[in-house]
């Protein structure tokens, strides 16, 4: 079966691969716009209650190890997918402390997670769905509702694509040079991610927008109905 096209200028996964290996601990430094955003979601994701967590897209594991050593419950199980060699070796090694119950593996480019049905309390995909085709973003959202349990909470960032003023003018910007060439921007590009996630499966408990330094992003927790 031929794959989905994955629409105007959006990287292969091959392509995104390539970027991330090479841009490494680099990526630990957009920090400055994507932890005010990573702050507002885990406040709203009652990690305390958390026993089995996947995150897609796990980069560094940054995330994760701030997750586990102040968020989760101290027998909290993490799993961490990434399709970049580099970031699996990153990730791994900052989450050693949590040997036997952090586990990062890679990714092979499909939006597949290697998770029993039912079987996640949490699943996060932070500043992935604004890399991905919309064909791709709707999978993953499809395989994150697939995971997680009844009453799971699915937790997304993105770059926003629907600010004004300032917020507004930096998304504008920042969509010319993604059509200019993706890789200007690592194939992430402002998005609507509200906008893909099927009223049907899921229902929102917190939508929010933040704009440190102008940099748009939207913050999103939606449940699986119980």
């Amino acid at each position: 079966m031929n794959p989905p096209p994955r629409g105007p200028g959006v990287l292969d996964p091959q392509q995104v691969r390539r970027f991330y290996d090479r841009f490494g601990k680099k990526l630990d430094s957009q920090g400055f716009y994507e932890n005010p955003a990573l702050a507002d979601l885990l406040a709203h994701l009652d990690m305390g209650k958390a026993c089995q967590i996947v995150e897609f897209g796990c980069g560094t594991g940054r995330l994760a190890a701030e997750i586990l050593r102040l968020h989760a419950p101290p027998g909290a199980r993490y799993l961490g997918i990434d399709s970049s060699s580099t970031m699996v070796r990153l990730a791994q090694e900052r989450l050693r402390p949590f040997a036997g119950r952090a586990k990062v593996i890679p990714g092979d480019g499909s939006m597949r997670v290697e998770a029993d049905t039912a079987s996640a309390d949490r699943f996060l995909c932070t500043y992935v769905l604004d890399l991905l085709s919309g064909e791709d973003a709707r999978a993953l959202l499809d395989e994150a509702y697939r995971v997680l349990k009844p009453g799971g909470l699915l937790g997304i960032t993105s770059l926003s694509a629907h600010a004004r003023g300032a917020p507004g003018l930096v998304s504008r910007i920042w969509t010319a040079m993604f059509r200019l060439s993706p890789q200007l921007t690592g194939g992430c590009r402002p998005i609507n991610a509200g906008a893909l996630l099927a009223p049907a499966q899921w229902r929102v408990v917190h939508c929010n927008q933040l704009a440190p330094f102008a940099v748009p992003s939207d913050v999103i927790a939606a449940q699986k109905p119980a």
